[in-house]
């Protein structure tokens, strides 16, 4: 094996670019690993664990560019390092011919002055500054950056609520503005459901529920993760409230977050209540979700949530295929797992995917562990050895730093796949598939040999394993979600219907009671 390093002084990418150009390097024909990263110490924390970091990469600046190729041969590198250079060069061919490219923010505005919303994604060091230069610029944002300090989002929302201007991040990956995916967004129908989401992925899932259900979506707006943690008190969601309800095109709204802090949930619910539209409120936790009011109504999932907000709109729930739990399959699953095979493994590309499949487990079993747990006993402490009923999200921090998100570059996941098909305890491993905007253009296909070598693993032990797979997508999206749904057939394994689906499917096959 032979290593080339390049280090490109004072050469900054965001880091979308570089998550698809780390992604097709790693694909090249001859490469064991390439690690195309802004020298930040925590990627250079990466490389070190890697047993890669050298002495000229250590002393790199956070804005310069590495370059880490490890090969078969130096010629191969070579070929490598050219193929990569044209990734970063290589125009887009389906640009527009008259598409300018501005040095500034104040620039673009200047040029373009009826623009009103910037899209920042920049190394988390200067995303406040950009952030803030938008906003004082009279622009919107939607900032996709991570690694922003919470006194640095304090300080922006701040500035956004005292401007009127929507502040969605840091670390913010969907929104739909006016009928435009912004980042990680799925294909669905305009509408009068407008929703905002602390969370990228349940805001994609509800969406596409949504339009499953008849409806449509008039806006969706991202607020990021932790706008309803204590610190932050919940800015942007509220501010979000005042616009959908100024909103002409919005009639319904739905709210949706991982478990937030409790008095900003207070604080959120009481505005929900004063708002002249209805609200649905989807809070992921293991609590039981408050009875429904008058103009104010709760969900404990997302199909629920979704249902609710469909029903508010005029549609009735008898039209609506609600895909119920197939006992007849629980049961014939059931009997295919032996007595030991009493766990599940979820290995989820969504955040809230994996949330909402794991608060399932919870509410029937005790010992549910990950590195999203809210409950400290039960965070994984060693993130590669699994711990009973185990779920991982691989787009957290713990997996995402250095390298692409898995809704990209499902990498380390298909790794983890093999490794878990191996344990003789496990009976279940569910996975999410995420279609649409930003996202993998085969996410089912690029997974299917490493679901095919983990039955075969289990197999040659005389086990059965389950794979649980759930496609979020619609079926305006591509690739197409019927055929990415086949594919799983075809490779024998069982697909969901929904998140929600997915969580109690899961759940349900590893018990060991009689199904109803």
């Amino acid at each position: 094996m032979s290593t080339r390093i390049v280090i490109k002084k004072n050469t900054y990418f965001d880091s979308v670019s570089l998550m698809s150009v780390s992604t097709k390097a790693n694909q090249l024909e001859g490469v064991e690993q390439a690690f195309v990263a802004m020298a930040t110490e925590m990627n250079k924390g990466v490389l070190r664990n890697l047993g890669l970091l050298n002495d000229e990469l250590e002393q790199a600046k956070s804005g310069d560019l590495m370059i880490v190729i490890k090969g078969a041969s130096n010629e191969a590198n070579e070929a490598t390092l050219a193929a990569i250079e044209a990734l970063f060069t290589r125009k887009d061919q389906g640009g527009s011919r008259h598409e300018a490219r501005y040095a500034t923010l104040s620039s673009a505005r200047t040029h373009i002055p009826e623009s009103n919303l910037a899209v920042i994604s920049v190394n988390g060091a200067f995303a406040a500054r950009e952030a803030r230069q938008a906003l004082e610029n009279d622009l919107n944002v939607m900032l996709f950056s991570d690694n922003v300090s919470l006194a640095d989002e304090l300080a922006l929302k701040q500035l956004a609520h005292q401007k009127g201007l929507l502040l969605m991040g840091p670390d913010c990956g969907t929104a739909i503005i006016n009928g435009a995916g912004l980042c990680f967004a799925n294909a669905v129908r305009r509408g009068n459901i407008g929703i905002i989401g602390a969370s990228g992925t349940g805001s994609q899932e509800l969406s596409v529920r949504i339009h499953e259900f008849g409806g449509g979506i008039s806006q969706l707006i991202g607020t990021g993760g932790r706008d309803l943690s204590e610190k932050i008190g919940g800015i942007m969601m509220l501010d979000a409230i005042q616009m959908l309800e100024d909103d002409p095109q919005t009639d319904v709204i739905a709210l949706i977050s991982k478990p937030p802090a409790p008095a900003v949930a207070r604080k959120v619910l009481e505005r929900a209540k004063a708002c002249r539209k209805p609200v649905v409120v989807c809070f992921l936790g293991r609590g039981e979700p408050q009875p429904d009011e008058a103009g104010l109504q709760f969900a404990r999932g997302t199909k629920e949530a979704a249902l609710k907000a469909v029903l508010l709109t005029g549609v009735k729930q008898e039209s609506l295929d609600l895909h119920p739990l197939n006992w007849p399959l629980i049961d014939e699953v059931r009997a295919r797992l032996t007595s030991q095979q009493k766990y599940i493994r979820g290995l989820f590309c969504g955040g809230t995917l994996c949330d909402e499949a794991m608060f399932a487990a919870l509410e029937k079993y005790p010992d549910v562990y990950s590195n999203i747990q809210p409950d400290p006993a039960y965070r994984l402490q060693d993130l590669s050895v699994s711990q009973a009923h185990t779920f991982l999200d691989f787009g957290d921090d713990d997996f995402t730093i250095g390298k692409p998100h898995p809704m990209i570059d499902p990498t380390n996941r298909l790794t983890r796949l093999l490794q878990e098909a191996r344990d003789p305890e496990v009976g279940v491993i569910a996975m999410d598939f995420v279609l649409g905007y930003g996202a993998h253009l085969d996410p089912v296909g690029v997974t299917l040999g490493a679901i095919k070598e983990a039955k075969a693993i289990a197999a040659r032990e005389g086990r059965h394993l389950e794979i649980l797979g759930y496609v979020l997508g619609t079926d305006l999206d591509t690739p197409s979600l019927k055929e990415q749904c086949q594919m799983l057939t075809d490779a024998g394994v069982i697909w969901a219907s929904s998140s929600t689906n997915t969580g109690l499917l899961a759940r349900e096959f590893v018990s060991k009671e009689e199904a109803k």
